[in-house]
Formats: structure tokens, sequence, C-alpha cells
């Protein structure tokens, strides 16, 4: 994939300047972010959830567009 793929050491360093991101594992720090860290570094607050991590309320909270598997679509 060269230049079209880039790995970075943490979610945030991922997340930063992302105009959207896609949660595809269960890992610890993934889990429990610091949401109000992550909305401010990514262009969009926007999360695809492949794992249905996060509860929907709290995405609604936080004001993230939030869209996950089998569930209700949160809109920001």
């Amino acid at each position: 994939m060269g230049s079209k793929i880039s790995f970075h050491h943490t979610p945030y360093e991922a997340a930063s300047g992302a105009d959207a991101i896609f949660i595809a594992t269960e890992w610890p720090e993934f889990r429990t972010p610091d949401f109000a860290k992550l909305g401010s570094l990514m262009k969009s607050k926007v999360i695809f959830d492949g794992r249905n991590l996060y509860e929907l309320n709290d995405m609604r909270d936080l004001g993230f567009t939030y869209i996950s598997i089998g569930r209700e679509t949160i809109h920001a």
C-alpha cells in the first residue's frame, strides 16, 4: 500500500487531523479514550465502530457522529 497507510504510536497520534476513525479492535487503549482530547484532534468528530465499544448515549452527549454495527446511528 506504500504511502497510503501510516502507522502511529498512539491512538491520539493517529486521530490527529483525521476526518474520521474506524475502530476494528478491542484493545484496552481503544476502550476508554479521552474523548475530549480525541475530538479536539480530529477534523470531524466521526467514529465508525466495528466492535460496538461505546454507549450510544455517551457518544450523543459528547457530540460525536457515531456509526456502529447493528445499532442506531448517532448524528452530531
